[in-house]
């Protein structure tokens, strides 16, 4: 029963539904009298009956339990159109049925409430580890930029008329590095946080594709130091109607990931273009590529690769695929043949123009 999609039904409906159930169910073995005997309504009106009870309150299936015994007795137990019972084996039945009905009803409830409070434990559990993985996240990942930042701002104050122009200059980088570190991870929790909310609602306006992924790799100009990028975006690419901001984002952490992952030799290509009415991002690196048992868990929070030694709080690929989804797209990760991976980005969009073919 665990793996029933239970879904919240007012009181109202559920008294609505498990009455017409149980008469729809009736009417139908009405019809089938002549094929089936009494006794084998008895049965199907007692499996109606746990149906029921697997996904509605106790009032509403105890009603139905009651309403399907007065059926079966009324309309199916001889002498029928009458609630009288002459036979003694028929009203001995007609009890059981009564209590046997009354008592799965109220058991399969029961069971259901059991399960309930399992699941609320289990999440309470699962909660639990949540926040231990955030705070032994937090622990390493922030403290490392705060301590830099406390580090040189301190030799700043006490050093500052030893320090050479050259020396000070480093000490402010340092903590223009460190600044955006911090600003990076917690930007990552708070984004998270409001997609767990349900926050996220995208605010779609007009933007160049171009000039968005520009000013992308522009702020991620530290990350990507050292690092080949390639930028290969079609001709003549429509304005895409998107949130801006969410779009953004998933680039930035596409590109922000593939940065910290791959080794000095690679290069990372992101390409741009437009598919029929959708947006088509794809950033793709010449790096190691992922575990095929690992690629699927890599969208999951906090999660990192078995053999990851660098740092990072696991959230940067879930914030993509939760932020593309708020948009309705889809991303996949694939691994290159040639080794590397490449991630596709698809987000269906107004265009400013209406063909959208792509040559």
């Amino acid at each position: 029963m665990k793996n029933f999609p239970f879904k919240k039904v007012s009181l109202r409906k559920q008294y609505l539904i498990s009455i017409l159930s149980v008469l729809v169910v009736a009417f139908a073995s009405y019809l089938l009298a002549g094929f089936i005997g009494y006794q084998v309504v008895a049965l199907i009106l007692l499996v109606t009956v746990s149906l029921i009870a697997m996904f509605y309150d106790i009032k509403p299936v105890l009603t139905a339990a009651v309403m399907s015994a007065l059926i079966w007795n009324f309309f199916f137990i001889p002498p029928k159109f009458t609630f009288s019972i002459h036979s003694t084996e028929d009203a001995l039945m007609f009890l059981m049925y009564f209590l046997v009905a009354m008592v799965n009803a109220a058991l399969t409830t029961q069971i259901r409430e059991i399960e309930k409070v399992a699941n609320q434990k289990e999440e309470k559990e699962n909660t639990l580890k949540l926040y231990n993985t955030v705070l032994n996240s937090l622990s390493h990942e922030l403290k490392t930029p705060i301590s830099t930042i406390i580090g040189a701002a301190d030799n700043l104050q006490a050093l500052a008329d030893k320090l050479s122009e050259v020396n000070k200059q480093e000490l402010i980088s340092e903590i223009s590095k460190a600044s955006l570190q911090l600003n990076r991870q917690v930007s990552n929790l708070l984004n998270m946080s409001r997609l767990e909310s349900g926050f996220i609602k995208p605010k779609n306006d007009w933007f160049d594709v171009t000039e968005l992924i520009y000013a992308v790799t522009s702020e991620l100009n530290d990350a990507l130091k050292g690092i080949p990028v390639h930028i290969a975006i079609k001709e003549n690419l429509p304005l895409f109607k998107l949130d801006y901001g969410l779009v953004s984002q998933v680039v930035q952490n596409l590109v922000h990931n593939a940065a910290t992952h791959i080794p000095k030799y690679a290069v990372i290509t992101i390409r741009a273009m437009c598919k029929e009415n959708k947006l088509i991002l794809v950033v793709e690196d010449t790096g190691f590529g992922f575990p095929e048992d690992e690629k699927e868990k890599v969208f999951e929070k906090f999660y990192r690769l078995k053999n990851s030694g660098t740092g990072g709080t696991g959230l940067g690929l879930s914030i993509v695929k939760g932020f593309v989804e708020a948009m309705n797209g889809t991303i996949i990760l694939e691994n290159m043949p040639q080794g590397g991976a490449v991630f596709t980005v698809e987000l269906p969009a107004q265009l400013s123009y209406i063909n959208t073919s792509v040559k």
